[in-house]
């Protein structure tokens, strides 16, 4: 079956779907390495005429609540919509994949707000989103190579390694809803996919990556979140994981959210959101004014920098405050002439505040990997290689280099491309990560036999004639163990009743004695209907937990009927 699936595929499409960016690249079955990503998103009009290798994860939704536009285009087209007042019963949503990060209670009912405040579904949203990357990428194929069907392509779609299993397998259902076909279909974790990438680039790289026994970090620092993974080269050239994905929300966006407040604190909530309902145009050229300022941003050739706002905000401004914008500024908390108007659409920041701007976010980057450095099985790792578009920033690259001791920094070329190439070439061979570090505790709930020399009277149950233990954690593998990519753990078990519930839970330590116990969460659960025509205690059950992969799979077979069923997540039943 496998080497069917393989021999039809031609191509292998990936997508990155990022918090503030999104994009693809694919490449041939013939040449798989020759990768190609897109080269004609454009953004704004005339002089100001961007174009980008990616597109901003933003929808437009039109007034029947259909979508209209992805990324650039949303945006601008909603700008004229705004300037000719005629915005108002369409939608836009900017930034939205945060929703899945560390949302302990996410469900397919999760909400976002569009730019004026309005909540709807998240979910669809997402699978409009897949929809149109996979429509655009299938343009550019088949006016590329003529005869190719849908059906050749594989996908790979890209997830943060910190992502919980649930935010996994809500990315996986937003691609299916998309049309595309799940037997088609892969998850990769971004830090794996930028670790692929790095061993086919310059022998600098190289030489740090690709030798048998060498061990590095990767920090794949996006608009979002920092995800970060650690790797050794085995002598077979595949890669296995020596420490858990860890990270945290400590991508790019936390600096523009520290610009837009002082920009609040300046100009006023009411006027920004003015400026939003009748000048979008100008609200997104302020934004993406300061993409521009704070990916280019550093301390050696930066005193100062200049960002350009709108005549139309420091009017809507005005109207608002008694004060003059000089009188506001120098009401902020900050050094004096640290901000300086120097013309009515333009300021003037000195470089120690738009440090200040990267200090949350950094500091605790830069703790956490020095926290991971330090422990011991971390002591052969000399190398960190920072991808992601944050990760681009010389000022990040800087700081990163002077406050991580011990290690060498490598930022490869294109670093805000580095997984989405990888994710490519992780496709064509999913084989080369061989194994990886488990982040939870896994198991189900069963019970035991009671001894009452050990137990408490009030911890028994009455089941099937016999007094037992209750909600006992079954362990199938622990925290911080290695699983191949292939390893599957098989528990036998027979039935008790027609209908065989098996709760899948997850510790955070690695011996939970009870599934009630500190650190332990409900999955989800398998639900298997079992024959009557034949004695539940002449029957077999298999319990499988299949680890190793980008996505948990649980799976319950009932071997004397045949009968199979997978795992359902509860947030999404």
């Amino acid at each position: 079956m496998k080497s069917n699936a393989k021999s039809k595929t031609l191509l292998v499409a990936a997508f990155d779907f990022g918090t503030t960016y999104s994009g693809y690249a694919y490449s041939f079955q013939d040449d798989p390495n020759k990768i190609q990503t897109n080269q004609n998103w454009y953004a704004g009009g005339g002089a100001s005429r961007l174009v980008s290798l990616k597109t901003p994860t933003s929808v437009l939704l039109n007034p029947d609540g259909e979508f209209d536009k992805f990324g650039f285009e949303a945006e601008d087209k909603y700008a004229i919509l705004a300037e000719e007042d005629k915005h108002h019963s369409w939608r836009l949503f900017r930034r939205f994949k945060m929703v899945l990060h560390n949302n302990k209670h996410l469900t397919k009912d999760v909400t976002v707000e569009d730019v004026c405040g309005e909540r709807m579904k998240a979910f669809p949203l997402f699978v409009m989103s897949i929809k149109n990357l996979r429509e655009h990428l299938l343009k550019a194929v088949t006016t590329q190579k003529v005869g190719i069907e849908e059906t050749d392509i594989s996908y790979v779609l890209t997830v943060p390694a910190i992502w919980d299993d649930s935010a996994k397998r809500f990315m996986r259902d937003a691609a299916v809803a998309a049309e595309i076909d799940p037997g088609r279909l892969k998850l990769a974790l971004e830090p794996e996919c930028a670790s692929i990438w790095c061993e086919t680039l310059g022998t600098d790289v190289k030489g740090a990556v690709a030798i048998a026994g060498s061990q590095y970090m990767v920090v794949d620092l996006g608009g979002g979140t920092a995800d970060i993974s650690v790797h050794e080269r085995k002598s077979d050239g595949t890669l296995k994981e020596i420490h858990k994905a860890s990270g945290g929300p400590w991508g790019g966006i936390f600096v523009d959210e520290n610009y837009m407040k002082m920009l609040r604190q300046l100009y006023g909530e009411q006027a920004l959101n003015d400026l939003r309902k009748t000048e979008m145009g100008d609200y997104f050229d302020i934004t993406r004014d300061f993409e521009h300022k704070k990916r280019s941003f550093d301390t050696k050739n930066t005193n100062h920098v200049v960002v350009r706002l709108s005549l139309s905000l420091r009017e809507l401004a005005d109207k608002h405050f008694k004060q003059s914008l000089e009188e506001r500024i120098a009401d902020l908390d900050i050094p004096e002439n640290s901000i300086k108007p120097i013309s009515r659409d333009k300021l003037k920041i000195v470089g120690t505040v738009i440090q200040s701007w990267f200090k949350g976010p950094i500091d605790l980057l830069i703790q956490h990997i020095n926290s991971l450095l330090a422990e011991a099985k971390m002591e052969r790792v000399q190398t960190v290689i920072l991808v992601g578009g944050f990760g681009e920033s010389p000022y990040v690259q800087e700081r990163m280099r002077n406050e991580i001791a011990g290690v060498r920094l490598i930022v490869p070329s294109d670093a805000g491309l580095a997984v989405l190439k990888g994710a490519v070439r992780f496709g064509h061979d999913p084989a080369i990560v061989s194994s990886r570090i488990m982040r939870f505790t896994y198991g189900t709930s069963v019970f035991k036999d009671f001894d009452e020399k050990k137990h408490s009277d009030e911890m028994k149950v009455w089941n099937n004639g016999k007094w037992v233990l209750d909600k006992c954690f079954k362990v199938y593998v622990r925290v911080n163990e290695e699983v191949r990519v292939d390893q599957q753990v098989t528990m036998e078990s027979y039935p008790t009743s027609k209908l065989t519930l098996t709760p899948v839970y997850r510790a955070t330590h690695g011996n939970p004695e009870y599934t009630t116990d500190p650190g332990c969460e409900l999955l989800g659960t398998v639900k298997l209907v079992n024959t009557t025509d034949i004695p539940f205690y002449q029957q077999h059950m298999e319990t499988t937990f299949m680890f190793g992969h980008t996505e948990l799979l649980v799976k319950t077979k009932n071997t004397t009927t045949g009968k199979e069923a997978f795992m359902t997540f509860k947030c999404f039943i």
